[in-house]
């Protein structure tokens, strides 16, 4: 097992535990407590107390900006939920067995595999889910493939699902309700496109995207992630995906992405000017 840079280790110091922790041999026990299974930290029942109250207090200027610079878990009042608050939420949840996956990954797939790729993926699907398209968030990650510019990228897609947001406000019209299952399987398709581009997914990589993935969507459940992990690894290996996550990228388009990325770049440079 190879040994991380130095300043990509210390980057990820507040995500994960470190990986010299040996996994603790009931770590899969922890996902329960008192017989009931733990939710995704992102899939609060709205009609609950708290989230009456989440939102009642959002709603005051001066209390609700005091609860957003306090609160443990973030999302007062609707906001939307950054990546930064989205890996620490994560990171909350991990065991170290779920850590050592992310790391085990990006052994295997290297700067595609990074761990912050990953999460950037699930991020995409599990809280912009409902306010970006299918499209938009491959065509993003894919993006992120070639260019390696996870800030920019995470900005921008931030950018896009606040713009989604006040319109549906405007319009009154509530973000589709999508179940944590469909999110998942959203969040793997990203992944393929990110971190394996067309390659064949190995069984090593089927456990590595199954654990990690079970860690982020906690209420989905370990089996039906191995379903739809399975599944998609079948398909690629018999050459039978279809769908905008197979969609192959040549040379020209792949240069066309980065030109546009950089005009991107470019106006929004000069717009903080």
């Amino acid at each position: 097992m190879g040994t991380l840079p130095v300043a990509h280790r210390l980057s990820l110091a507040s995500a994960f535990p470190p990986r010299h922790r040996r996994p603790s041999p009931c770590a899969h026990r922890r996902r329960r407590r008192h017989g009931a299974a733990v939710v995704a930290y992102m899939e609060p029942n709205p009609n609950s107390p708290a989230s009456v109250a989440g939102r009642l207090i959002g709603a005051l200027p001066v209390v609700g900006l005091v609860a957003r610079i306090l609160s443990d878990e973030g999302g007062v009042g609707g906001d939307i939920i950054d990546f930064a608050e989205f890996r620490r939420r994560v990171s909350k949840k991990c065991t170290v067995m779920d850590s050592q996956a992310f790391y085990d990954f990006n052994e295997r797939r290297g700067k595609a595999g990074d761990p912050f790729y990953v999460l950037l993926c699930c991020w995409l699907a599990a809280v912009g889910g409902g306010l970006l398209k299918t499209e938009e968030i491959l065509e993003g990650v894919a993006r992120l493939r070639l260019s390696n510019d996870i800030e920019f990228e995470e900005e921008t897609f931030l950018d896009m699902m606040k713009t989604a947001k006040e319109k549906r406000a405007k319009l009154k019209a509530p973000a589709p309700q999508i179940p944590m299952e469909a999110r998942a399987e959203k969040a793997l398709e990203a992944v393929y496109v990110c971190c394996f581009g067309q390659d064949m997914v190995e069984d090593e990589d089927v456990k590595l995207l199954c654990t990690m993935l079970s860690a982020v969507f906690p209420s989905v459940g370990r089996p039906a992630i191995e379903r739809t992990v399975t599944s998609m690894a079948k398909q690629v290996a018999a050459g039978e995906r279809k769908g905008p996550g197979a969609k192959t990228v040549s040379k020209e388009a792949a240069e066309r992405q980065l030109k546009d990325l950089e005009f991107l770049k470019q106006n929004k440079l000069d717009s903080s000017l």
